[in-house]
């Protein structure tokens, strides 16, 4: 990997096009390409996350997740190649049964917001959300597994649920929609 990283200008895109991992050279605006880049974006939103003071045990799922998502990136990059496997998806499941465990049920929708590391796990979540449907786009039009979709779909819940779990984590709670506020 050394020396594969060694050149990092390579100006091989100028002309509006990138490299996938089987050599193949593809638009930068395809959807293949868009989905990678969402999940990029995402493993740098949840590294903002991991600068936030967090419960110990988390901070390690949130680095393991990390590593999924970048064998994601992986996945996608490389047409045909599987890396994203049904124990990942299965291990965001004992997650989330795991968290969801002591959170009281809601009663109200939830607004993105509270202790900044809820807020940032929010954003993680609509990020996540996004390269699902970008993940969905390219199934449409390309063989994809079906563990990534589900990956994302889980791991969207997840962050979700983070968000509640962090903010009493912080002394607080909730910050709930009120349909009923003064307008």
């Amino acid at each position: 990997m050394g020396n594969r990283l060694s050149k990092i200008a390579t100006r091989t895109g100028d002309a509006g096009t990138t490299g996938l991992g089987d050599g193949s050279r593809v638009d930068k605006d395809a959807l293949r390409v868009h989905a990678m880049g969402d999940v990029d974006e995402l493993n740098s939103h949840i590294g903002v996350l991991l600068c936030e003071t967090l419960p110990p045990q988390m901070t390690q799922e949130l680095i393991s997740i990390q590593h999924d998502l970048f064998d994601m990136g992986g996945e996608l990059c490389i047409p045909g190649y599987t890396m994203i496997t049904d124990a990942q998806v299965e291990r965001l499941d004992a997650l989330l049964a795991k968290y969801n465990a002591d959170l009281p049920a809601l009663r109200d929708f939830i607004l993105p917001g509270g202790s900044r590391a809820a807020a940032i796990a929010h954003v993680c979540r609509t990020v996540c959300r996004r390269a699902e449907r970008a993940i969905v786009s390219v199934g449409k039009s390309e063989t994809i597994n079906d563990a990534p979709r589900q990956y994302m779909n889980r791991l969207s819940d997840l962050m979700f649920v983070l968000s509640r779990v962090l903010n009493r984590f912080a002394g607080g709670t909730d910050v709930c929609w009120e349909k009923e506020r003064q307008r």
